[in-house]
């Protein structure tokens, strides 16, 4: 209601009382939103089934790498789902500064394998190889719990050309396991591609996926994937394919207490070898993080990231004291949150709280085994090309007219394929032509290098986040070049921190209409660490005025009709309001003389969202029926819109996750 309605009310007029039951309740973001109990547990158990394969991958390796008798390997994959749910339950729910409070399931590190195996086999094998590993776990978790805020600060080398390059080459790399999945026989657990009867139950379980995205509606449809497994298994159980035998065989209650092998033993050389793994765990959840905020809508900040390792680097400590390894986010969840849309960290919660189950009951875990590899390679194929394109999306903001970015970006992908597809293999058996047979070992980029070498090239999403960010340090944070943010490339960081408030104003004026109570908002957050923080002063400068400031910024702004008076930037705006027909051109005029009669501003559309004549018209028709309060908001928001696309003109290396900023104002103007 109008200020003017209110105060035509006559004194007479009693106060309306409040209604309790009718008051606003805050508004929850989908991050953390609880659903129901059925749901939840529902939801929770389909990340678990994504989840699990990849989760008792790394112990199998291990175990059979050095050479651990089958009752030391159930006690590591019990241990591994017991810390997993543990892990998980500490990112996804957070006490204190530790958590990022994401929907983020941890588990084993890939990355960890190569050193694991290394420091166990040069430390006597076996389980007595094990305490050495156990030692240097613990200590680098404990190095990584206490280095996190100042890892957080290194947030400006992850702007979206770094971010984006290793969340595709995380989705690239994991694909081969999917695939190989998707050709194992599930019986004698051999290669087997020639087989139609694999290839029917891994595209079988994709189409059953993509159905039911497009046919279903609702909760039916977030639970595609669990589905899809579900309907997977009993053709292959009727068909004969898969067998649950072994859950009758399996004890009903299993627990592996800490230090079940022995007290740890602390090496320095692999204390340091475990930490420098520890650091590019850090960086690969850093990609998982920015890519999980982006799916959901959430900014992350520096305090998101320190709260992300600091979680891992607990975690790492917890499972160093339980048996199990180092631990991070792991992708193939996140490829999961995009493609069911669920974004609430307490279905992870709630996947945390199974694993924990799984890992105390040994019966449970066996039914999640008899799982056919096939059926599990399709699905896992559909989330790790997800990933993948997240990354691809995530690059998408990157401005590859800069041929430093293209270098960055076509290096870091070649070394990283290059390291990921060229790595040992431990002998194997297929099956050709109906027959088993025996395939060799090989030997592979992993072993050509010496030493500490070892981790990068021992895995190839590690290379190519080391060379993303490395090549990035080198184009854009060294030299004379500096980090330039503005001013067509003449202006760095260093100088906008020194600038006077009118130098900041003349800057920066354009992308605010030069309204200056927004230009010293910002100008009061110095000094900016990055682009990032830079574009994040002018946001929040918004958010932060009184209502008279907001009124007065929309205002400044011209009607749509007006773009041909006033300037380049305006024009630029509105792109989709260029070359129109002269009929077209009066309906704008006519919408935009009726929204300012309504209102008292001009009507503001961020036109290059809008992209056709024919939307924003619609869009500003439909907005004419909102109240006066409400339009201001939705105003607000488009400004908030329009400002920051004229920062990716005006500025370089602007930093990721845009669509994430643009979620938080619409939930703070909400």
């Amino acid at each position: 209601m109008s200020s003017e309605t209110e105060n035509d009310a006559t004194p007479a007029d009693p106060a309306p009382t409040p209604d309790p039951a009718k008051k606003k309740k805050k508004r929850v973001h989908p991050v953390d939103e609880v659903p129901p109990a059925g749901k939840l547990v529902t939801l929770g158990l389909q990340h678990v089934i994504a989840f699990y394969a990849g989760a008792v991958l790394v112990p199998l390796i291990i175990a059979g790498a050095i050479g651990l008798d089958d009752k030391a390997l159930t006690m590591l994959i019990t241990a591994d789902l017991f810390t997993c749910g543990i892990a998980s339950l500490l990112q996804a729910v957070g006490i204190w500064k530790i958590g990022v409070r994401l929907p983020l399931l941890q588990g084993i590190t890939f990355a960890a394998l190569a050193p694991v195996i290394k420091i166990a086999n040069e430390n006597g094998g076996g389980r007595v190889g094990l305490l050495t590993v156990y030692g240097a776990v613990i200590c680098a978790g404990v190095f990584t719990f206490f280095i996190a805020p100042h890892f957080a600060k290194l947030i400006r080398f992850f702007p979206p050309v770094v971010t984006g390059s290793v969340i595709t080459i995380i989705g690239i790399a994991l694909l081969p396991v999917g695939i190989g999945d998707a050709t194992t026989d599930p019986a004698t657990h051999t290669s087997d591609p020639g087989n139609s009867r694999w290839l029917i139950y891994a595209v079988g379980t994709i189409f059953l996926i993509v159905l039911m995205q497009r046919f279903f509606r609702g909760f039916l449809a977030t639970i595609a994937v669990l589905l899809g497994l579900v309907i997977g298994t009993f053709i292959a159980w009727t068909l004969g394919d898969t067998t649950f035998s072994a859950v009758g065989e399996a004890d009903w209650v299993g627990f592996t207490p800490p230090f079940a092998f022995g007290m740890p033993r602390f090496d320095i050389i692999a204390i340091v070898s475990m930490i420098v793994v520890l650091m590019i765990i850090a960086v690969e959840s850093t990609g998982s993080v920015f890519a999980t905020g982006e799916i959901v809508g959430k900014r992350i900040k520096k305090e998101d990231i320190a709260a992300t390792v600091r979680a891992d680097g607990l975690a790492t400590v917890i499972g160093g004291i339980f048996n199990s390894f180092p631990y991070t986010a792991f992708s193939e969840n996140v490829g999961l949150v995009r493609l069911t849309g669920v974004k609430s960290r307490w279905v992870v919660a709630a996947a945390g709280g199974i694993m924990i189950m799984l890992g105390l009951l040994p019966k449970t875990a066996k039914v999640v085994e008899a799982i056919p590899a096939p059926v599990l390679g399709g699905a896992a194929m559909t989330l790790f090309a997800t990933v993948a394109v997240v990354g691809i999306h995530t690059l998408g903001k990157v401005d590859f007219t800069d041929h430093r970015n293209l270098i960055i970006v076509s290096t870091s992908l070649a070394m990283g394929l290059y390291v990921e597809f060229s790595q040992s293999s431990a002998p194997s058996q297929a099956i050709v032509d109906g027959e088993v047979v025996d395939i060799p070992a090989t030997s592979g980029v992993d072993q050509a290098v010496p030493g500490l070498l070892e981790i990068p090239f021992g895995a190839g999403i590690t290379m190519g986040a080391l060379t993303a960010i490395g090549l990035n340090i080198l184009f854009f944070h060294t030299g004379s070049r500096g980090v330039a943010v503005a001013g067509s490339g003449a202006i760095r960081l260093a100088q906008v921190n020194d600038m006077s408030q009118a130098q900041f104003r003349e800057t920066f004026g354009s992308l605010v209409q030069n309204v200056n109570w927004v230009l010293d908002r910002a100008y009061e957050q110095r000094p900016f660490d990055s682009a990032h923080d830079l574009r994040a002063s002018f946001q929040e400068a918004l958010l932060t005025g009184s209502d008279d400031q907001q009124i007065e910024l929309i205002r400044s702004f011209p009607d749509l009709d007006a773009e041909d008076e006033v300037g380049d930037m305006i024009a630029s705006d509105h792109t989709a309001l260029s070359n129109l027909e002269e009929e077209e051109h009066d309906n704008i005029v006519e919408m935009a003389k009726a929204y300012r009669q309504q209102f008292g501003f001009p009507l503001v559309i961020c036109a290059r969202e809008t992209e056709r004549y024919e939307r924003v018209l619609r869009n500003g028709w439909t907005r004419m029926d909102n109240a006066a309060t409400s339009e201001k908001s939705f105003a607000l928001i488009e400004i908030a819109k329009i400002a920051n696309y004229r920062f990716d003109d005006l500025v370089a290396d602007a930093n990721p996750i845009i669509s994430a900023r643009f979620n938080r104002f619409q939930d703070v103007m909400g």
